[in-house]
């Protein structure tokens, strides 16, 4: 069997407002949770309180993923701040 090899290059990644992507989706999910707690006999009767649990896992993961995105646009702004700046002190080069 032959090893499969891509005939071009991986696209670049999209880049969009992923802080705010995260952020609605952790709150969707605290949301979720919040409306089902009324109703968690009901779902206790059917033994399927793991739809509970999981959006209570869903929010608190959620967290941990708006922590993560925020640190990782600010390291992404402080990188292109850094190269910003150091094509500002290079010299320009010289036509001779």
């Amino acid at each position: 069997m032959a090893k499969w090899t891509p005939k071009h290059e991986a696209p670049e990644p999209l880049e969009g407002p992923v802080v705010a992507t995260i952020t609605g989706g952790t709150i969707l999910w605290f949301v979720l949770f919040v409306v089902q707690l009324p109703f968690y006999g009901w779902f206790d009767d059917r033994e399927i309180t793991w739809w509970v649990w999981t959006c209570l896992a869903g929010g608190g993961l959620g967290l941990i993923g708006i922590w993560y995105v925020r640190k990782r646009d600010a390291a992404i702004k402080r990188a292109a701040a850094v190269e910003v700046t150091e094509e500002e002190q290079s010299p320009a080069p010289t036509t001779d």
